[in-house]
């Protein structure tokens, strides 16, 4: 629980791959971390990389324009750190050092070069920022090579680099689907067995245009690429799709940009490959990678520790304003009612999940009141924070939504109806009604709060105050609410 507003700093990370050049600016509030400018050009530095063994020559003159345009936005921004990494063509292209060179001559920029080890490491360290639980096998695909780290959901194992990205994969001949995977499993063969695992976890472009490419196929309500996950036969079938579709074909699938239709195929084959040779079950989303593991570095060990999902929806619920005490006296205060809910990802997770609704409380207190409900549903549902699946995503927006007092259907019941189970949609009703009805009866104070109480028993739903509060706090309003929580709990009401 957030018991104060964290510190705020704001730290730029440039990310220069082997197909994209990118600067990201990100501001960290405590464990919190927000992406507040994000800038990327497709230079292609690693395009000639497997024929020439140097640094495209068109990638460079794109890369340079770029990098003295990042570098001015750096001296305008003044950020408190600057991380800026190199990954597999500047490490493997004869004329990389050359070109670090130039970088630091024409833009004061110093680029640090990552092995191929470093590159695996922070990419997975990405994931676990993003995803703490996570456990399996991380695989970043950029645009020449494929990192293949394994995850024991408490860090970091070991880590490889493969010669699998598209620009590693091109073949003069053409693009010849059987070809290149033989060549494909040839590479990965020598590592399967060590990297063997249910769950793997996609960073990179390519993957996440493979997820919304399955997302726009199968209609999916939620256009969110962190955390979206597909069984490893749907991941097959989309990405047996993409190979087969000539680039004017790709170009209409949904999602697919044209510059990234030309490198897609060999991310389908690659996929395809690691599903066969690493026995994947199911494929997880991670829109954190490289970057954000090395701004996640950066950060104190008890930091690293903290809950993601909590340290997000407390910052964004302290930015109204509000009392700071708030979240943890509403989570304390509503402990009964939500022990007697059917539970929906299991107990300790359900805990974390009314949590983090109860750091939303007041979510709605800046917004216009005739669209406070279906503001707070969007950018609940919608909202940039890290450490939540899909599912739990629609969780805490329904629950979001009855706390502002929005129908049981809410406002997008198509999404909620699909990542939710009739348990789940009953408890995030309950949740968000015992929070309205707290925030209602204590007019958001939590030293009034603790002169009330409610109770679960005998059927009952149980309303009681304190000596000399009873007017105070057991008004109408206080009835209509603790009378509607009770009908969804299907209990008695008692005050």
């Amino acid at each position: 629980m957030i018991e104060a507003p964290p510190p705020s700093r704001e730290i730029a990370a440039i990310d220069i791959g082997s197909n994209s050049v990118r600067l990201v600016l990100y501001r960290l509030e405590g464990r919190a971390i927000w992406t507040v400018f994000n800038e990327k050009v497709l230079a292609g530095l690693g395009r000639d990389l497997a024929s020439t063994r140097r640094l495209s020559p068109d990638g460079v003159t794109m890369a340079m324009t770029a990098l003295r345009r990042f570098a001015a936005v750096l001296e305008g921004v003044r950020p408190e750190k600057t991380l800026i990494a190199a990954t597999a063509a500047v490490r493997e292209a004869a004329d990389g050092p050359e070109f670090c060179e130039r970088v630091a001559a024409e833009t004061g920029l110093r680029i640090r070069v990552l092995s191929g080890k470093e590159e695996a490491k922070y990419a997975a360290m990405g994931v676990l920022a993003g995803a703490p639980d996570a456990h399996g096998v991380s695989a970043d695909m950029g645009g020449a090579s494929v990192e293949l780290t394994r995850l024991n959901g408490n860090g970091v194992e070991h880590g490889v680099t493969l010669p699998l990205g598209p620009f590693a994969l091109l073949d003069p001949a053409g693009f010849d689907a059987d070809r290149l995977r033989r060549r494909i499993d040839d590479r990965l063969k020598p590592v399967a067995e060590q990297f063997r695992a249910d769950t793997l976890y996609a960073v990179g472009g390519a993957w996440r245009t493979l997820a919304q490419v399955h997302m726009g196929l199968r209609d999916y309500p939620l256009r969110v690429v962190h955390q979206y996950a597909l069984s490893a036969d749907d991941a097959l079938e989309t990405a047996r799709l993409v190979a087969r579709q000539s680039r004017g074909g790709l170009e209409k699938l949904p999602g697919v940009s044209k510059k990234r239709a030309e490198t897609l195929p060999y991310a389908g084959l690659v996929l395809e490959g690691l599903i066969g040779a690493l026995g994947l079950k199911r494929i997880e989303m991670s829109a954190w990678g490289v970057r954000e593991g090395l701004v996640f570095e950066t950060l104190d060990e008890e930091l690293k520790t903290a809950d993601p999902l909590l340290a997000g929806t407390g910052a964004l619920g302290l930015r109204q304003g509000v009392a700071a005490a708030l979240p943890g006296a509403l989570h304390a205060w509503i402990a009964d009612v939500t022990a007697a809910l059917p539970t929906a990802f299991g107990r300790e997770r359900d805990e974390t999940l009314s949590a983090a609704a109860c750091n939303l409380a007041d979510l709605g207190a800046r917004l216009h009141p005739d669209h406070r409900v279906e503001l707070v549903f969007d950018q609940v549902l919608r909202a940039p924070v890290a450490g939540q699946t899909h599912a739990e995503r629609a969780f805490l927006a329904a629950a979001l939504n009855a706390r502002y007092g929005g129908d049981p259907a809410t406002p997008e019941p198509q999404a909620v109806d699909r990542l939710l189970d009739d348990a789940a949609r009953k408890r995030a009703r309950a949740l968000g009604q015992a929070i309205r009805l707290a925030c209602d009866l204590s007019g958001r104070s939590p030293q009034l709060l603790a002169n009330a109480g409610v109770t679960v028993c005998g059927g009952e739903l149980k309303l009681t105050a304190a000596e000399g509060y009873a007017d105070v706090l057991l008004g109408e309003q206080t009835r209509k609410r603790a009378r509607a929580l009770a009908e969804t709990m299907g209990l008695a009401l008692a005050i």
